[in-house]
């Protein structure tokens, strides 16, 4: 990245703008605009995806109960999470967003249990976060069966377009973390975004979403991958200390970037922190 980021924010959606789409329909590219996100799609089989399981399962396991909500960033330290991220079949869907360029700079595994008591408070993502302009594109891969029953997440639909909200405080403990968009009761009705073991959604950094208490007997757990085009910025030197961003597709440009990791332990590490990932 450059020497110097001092860069102001710029939050506002820029509309996918994609001719010839391979993976996905004229449709679903003028839903993804209207809308702000686009699902289901069948990316893997279930064998695959009870790998992927399996995996993640272990890693949780190895964290302990610093592991039980989550795996924040581990994409350029565990060589696993890598090639999940660099899954071509995953890069062939988010290529048709982004275009030739664009990496990869987070990524978390978030397990809800049975009987989850927090709620992931409505939020945009990109008000979290110290990038500029607001060009990640999120996507989703359902670990498990996710849906209103377990506490799938939630959006709202087109609320992408409408700029930066507001933002409150949370107290009391009882919200994944601290702060929630305001006013958000009069933004239209939320779509529950039920995905099956094995499919993935993807949702714009400027859309608001979260999820409820998973009240229900059955686990909710995914994969978040966080991917941005290389003209993407950080704009603050202390926000950009945790970042290990890895190439998928193209010219990284100004970015830093990291290589596949021969480590596969995540024991054998700590976390990189990367500060407002969510």
């Amino acid at each position: 990245m450059s020497d110097t980021l001092q860069l102001p924010l710029s939050l506002s959606f820029a509309p996918v703008v994609n001719q010839a789409p391979k993976r996905l329909s004229p449709s679903q590219v003028k839903g993804y605009n209207s809308l702000g996100f686009v699902q289901p799609f069948d990316v893997f089989s279930v064998d695959e995806i009870a790998e992927f399981r399996a995996y993640a399962d272990g890693l949780m396991r190895d964290m302990g109960e610093g592991g039980a909500y989550g795996i924040n960033c581990y994409q350029a330290r565990l060589s696993g999470l890598y090639d999940i991220a660099t899954d071509p079949c995953i890069l062939d869907m988010v290529e048709e967003f982004l275009g030739p360029n664009f990496l990869c700079w987070a990524s978390a595994i978030l397990s809800k249990r049975p009987n989850d008591p927090k709620a992931e408070p409505w939020h945009q993502d990109a008000s979290f976060w110290k990038l500029s302009p607001a060009r990640t594109f999120t996507l989703w891969l359902a670990m498990d069966d996710a849906d209103a029953e377990n506490s799938a997440m939630r959006f709202i639909p087109s609320t992408h377009e409408k700029g930066a909200f507001d933002v409150r405080a949370i107290e009391g403990g009882k919200a994944v973390f601290h702060q929630e968009t305001a006013g958000v009761d009069v933004l239209g009705d939320p779509f529950t975004n039920t995905l099956k073991a094995e499919q993935v959604s993807l949702h714009d950094d400027m859309l608001v979403h979260g999820s409820l208490p998973n009240a229900s007997a059955r686990r909710r757990c995914g994969l978040t991958l966080r991917y941005c085009p290389p003209e993407v910025q950080i704009t603050d030197d202390s926000w950009a200390q945790g970042f290990e961003a890895i190439l998928c597709r193209g010219d990284a440009k100004e970015w830093r970037t990291f290589p596949q990791p021969e480590n596969n332990d995540i024991t054998a590490m700590t976390s990189p922190h990367v500060v407002g990932n969510n």
